[in-house]
């Protein structure tokens, strides 16, 4: 498909290039070429695709904008302290003006090329979302002259068009707040006066969009005849499912606290934009339940949902993304540097560190599926013991944490001691102590994106292939919940034409990592209802990108405890010998299980969203800037 596509970007350019050479040429000079209409590069589907093609490239890449990479703006991640060059640091610190500056890690600021294949290019969300609705306008305004081609393929290009132009809005705003929503071709002649609409305008524009991209798009592009051509290859193509989902992703961020008070002053639920995302949501999963697009992969493959490694640059996601970042590049770009990231100097002698905090990692429950209501009480009910603190949880907690005692380095030279390959994460621990700011400060470390066990100094690097999921099933149960049992009034609740409650969606996630169900104490109302909702998007969407903007579109991201970065401090009892520790460390007996503050967040109420620049805000008075920058 790659090859196919690029034969289409690379026509369609040489025609434009020609198209503008015309203009400047002689008559009697122009070659025969040169008499390529204007109009050809949107005649028939090749020529079309090959313009809407570009709109791909435009896809931001989260994970690997530079050499150190940090997506997780929320209370998840410590990196590191007093490294400034991370975006991450900058937000600590309440800078949000380095979303165009800082030297690492952000991947939201201007400029951008779509032709480029280098990280650089590519992690500009706000330029490459400019560049992209500019572009889907041109096409739009250019969609009567696609003549020679059937009505399927018509509707294809059209779908893809409606689908990132809204798309790119709603990138934006989740950010910057309400937009001007741009649905023309802007004449550059002329002085711009398009003022910022509020958010959920903004969003009604983008919804708009998003049906008109689901009423034109097929399920499957391999079950279209167009799609023949590319049999087998279609699978990141833009579908009626992507467009429903965002459709219900966009209505329900339009609902959510935060969107709805700076709309309407009220800083609850919207309950009639939640019920209409409840009902988009339905919709998508109703079809992916019949064609089974997309599947809930199975939990002993959970970890390729997120990497890959010696695959030969296999993507990773399975059938369950619905929507990756872009991937230029994947099958090298996580290498070096972040890999390194997530190990102390013991392990990877580079990099700069960041690891779990310790109160995100207690959103990680029990197995039974009751939460850890206080991580220094032991608690009856729960089973949760802080003397036993690793023991009977969430699998998903063994998945993604790295706990002390767990093997997390071979030894093929033979001349690592146990401190080197086994997490030394008690307080003195090799880990915790190794080379000051770079040990592991938290007391916990990340295997999302990484396996626990790495080679010795840096061998693992190579072949690791990472590529961060937009939207994957999993997300889109967790956010019919959501929007079902505000929209609807109960967890008990279902949408419209649906037959999964708000409840039953929650537990269809928590039975593919066997998980208990929610408990019946948090199904008498949606308040308590929500705060489980809340801990299981922690959970299965942990470390993915997705806190920062629920902990904002919530209206928590000001309020303690989500302003604190906490690590775990503990001895190890003693009474379980090493060896036994080493085979089994989930069965650890602690003493002194204790959490300290490494850092609190002084954020106020305008770091709810980044500020624009100043020489936007400067263009025309009618483009305001958010309160308090």
């Amino acid at each position: 498909m790659k090859k196919y596509f690029s034969k289409i970007i690379m026509f369609t350019l040489f025609v434009l290039s020609i198209i503008g050479f015309v203009s400047c040429t002689d008559y009697l000079d122009k070659a025969p070429l040169s008499d390529i209409s204007s109009t050809d590069a949107y005649k028939n589907f090749i020529n079309f695709q090959g313009f809407t093609e570009e709109l791909y490239n435009c896809i931001p890449i989260v994970s690997a904008v530079g050499s150190h990479n940090s997506w997780n703006l929320g209370d998840d991640e410590y990196w590191e302290p007093d490294e400034t060059r991370i975006f991450a640091y900058n937000v600590d610190q309440g800078d949000y003006w380095a979303w165009n500056t800082a030297i690492f890690g952000s991947w939201f600021k201007t400029g951008g090329n779509p032709s480029s294949q280098a990280n650089a290019d590519k992690g500009n969300l706000w330029g490459l979302s400019w560049y992209g609705i500019r572009k889907t306008n041109i096409g739009i305004a250019n969609l009567d002259k696609l003549t020679d081609a059937t009505d399927e393929e018509k509707n294809l290009i059209a779908g893809q068009l409606y689908f990132f132009r809204g798309w790119f809005h709603f990138m934006l705003m989740q950010y910057w707040g309400g937009l001007p929503y741009i649905n023309m071709v802007l004449p550059a002649d002329q002085v711009l006066k398009l003022p910022r609409l509020t958010y959920q305008a903004t969003a009604d524009s983008a919804a708009k969009d998003f049906q008109r991209a689901a009423n034109l798009l097929p399920i499957d592009w391999d079950q279209t005849t167009t799609g023949q051509t590319t049999l087998g290859n279609n699978n990141f193509r833009i579908n009626k499912i992507m467009a429903l989902a965002y459709l219900g992703k966009d209505l329900l961020w339009a609902g959510s606290p935060l969107m709805n008070s700076v709309s309407t002053g009220d800083k609850s639920y919207n309950k009639s934009y939640c019920k209409k995302s409840a009902d988009a949501f339905a919709l998508a999963l109703h079809l992916n339940d019949s064609t089974h697009r997309y599947e809930l992969a199975d939990f002993a493959n959970y970890s390729k949902l997120f990497y890959t490694y010696n695959q030969n640059g296999k993507i990773p996601g399975l059938k369950e993304a619905i929507f990756l970042e872009n991937l230029a590049g994947s099958g090298g770009r996580f290498r070096w540097n972040q890999v390194n990231d997530y190990r102390p100097m013991t392990i990877n002698a580079s990099g700069i560190k960041v690891y779990p905090t310790a109160n995100y990692v207690d959103n990680y429950g029990m197995a039974n599926g009751l939460p850890i209501t206080d991580p220094l009480t032991k608690d009856a009910e729960s089973g949760y013991d802080p003397e036993y603190p690793w023991k009977n949880r969430d699998p998903r907690f063994y998945n993604d944490i790295v706990i002390d005692g767990a093997k997390c380095c071979l030894n093929s030279t033979g001349k690592l001691s146990e401190n080197q390959q086994y997490a030394s994460l008690y307080t003195g621990g090799l880990y915790r102590t190794s080379n000051g700011p770079k040990g592991v400060l938290t007391g916990y470390m990340s295997s999302k994106f990484v396996s626990k066990l790495m080679n010795d100094y840096d061998g693992y690097k190579d072949n690791n292939t990472v590529v961060i999921s937009f939207m994957r099933l999993a997300d889109v149960y967790l956010m019919y919940a959501e929007a079902t049992a505000e929209g609807y009034g109960s967890p008990k609740s279902m949408a419209d034409g649906y037959t999964l409650s708000a409840e039953d969606a929650i537990n269809k996630i928590r039975d593919r990592a066997g998980v208990g169900h929610v408990d019946k104490k948090f199904l008498g109302n949606s308040d308590d209802f929500m705060s489980e909702v809340r801990r299981e998007r922690a959970v299965e969407l942990a470390f993915e990108g997705h806190r920062f903007v629920d902990l904002r579109r919530w209206l928590l991201l000001t309020e303690k405890p989500y302003t604190l970065k906490m690590s775990v401090d503990f001895d190890r009892a003693g009474d379980v010998p090493n060896s036994t520790l080493y085979q089994n460390p989930q069965n650890g007996h602690l003493k002194n299980f204790r959490e300290t503050v490494l850092l609190e967040r002084h954020l106020g109420q305008r770091h709810y969203w980044f500020p624009f620049l100043k020489s936007d805000v400067n263009m025309y008075k009618e483009f305001t800037q958010n309160p308090g920058w």
